[in-house]
């Protein structure tokens, strides 16, 4: 199918003809600082999706933990900590260039999601990344980030994606492995065998 370029949207007027006006609970359910309803969203949260900008584009990463990973300092101020990982640094990288973030927080089998927009810094004070220690080992650094609007995601991209519903999962062998990936992407320069055989003990050893 051709995409004809005549159709596409480029200006507001069109773009707020097509939906109308937002509902007043859709204008209503946001605040600029977090809320003790939206606490409650951000304490029951092991995964959230971090969106950041920078000069080479965007870019969107997941962070997990144990719910409540995400502390909340005060109703303006969330810490989150940052984990090991790959050592892309993407996200942090780009929060250098420009601190501003979004935030999508979910719960397993809640529809409803919170996004959070603020500004983020990266901080290394010893005695804060203590206080995230799990087995006795720190985060690399901890974003602490300024809160600028809190507001809920309804469900219902949630139910017609049908996420928490278990008849609808993937199994994992339909996919290709990570190994299998890597393999073909890099043209053969890393042994995707090995490197499915190595995965399950790396991540085990490397969580934290």
């Amino acid at each position: 199918m051709q995409l004809d370029p005549n159709y596409a949207v480029s200006d507001i007027d069109t773009l707020e003809r097509l939906y109308g006006a937002p509902a007043a609970a859709s204008v209503k359910k946001e605040v600029a600082y977090v809320h003790p309803q939206y606490r409650k969203f951000i304490e029951a949260a092991p995964f959230v999706l971090l969106a950041t900008s920078g000069s080479e584009g965007m870019d969107l990463s997941p962070r997990g933990d144990s719910a409540g990973f995400v502390r909340i300092h005060d109703e303006n101020t969330l810490l989150l900590p940052d984990r090991r990982g790959n050592n892309r640094v993407d996200s942090l990288r780009n929060i250098l260039h420009d601190p501003r973030v979004a935030l999508l927080f979910v719960i397993p089998g809640i529809g409803e999601t919170l996004r959070v927009v603020g500004k983020a810094s990266i901080h290394l004070d010893p005695d804060l990344l203590t206080t995230f220690c799990v087995d006795g080992k720190p985060p690399r650094s901890v974003l602490v980030i300024k809160v600028e609007a809190v507001f809920f995601q309804c469900s219902r991209a949630v139910l017609r994606s049908s996420l928490w519903d278990h008849s609808m999962h993937v199994a994992r062998d339909d996919l290709p492995s990570p190994g299998k990936i890597l393999a073909e992407v890099s043209d053969g320069a890393i042994d995707g065998l090995k490197y499915d055989a190595d995965l399950p003990e790396r991540l085990k050893s490397t969580m934290y």
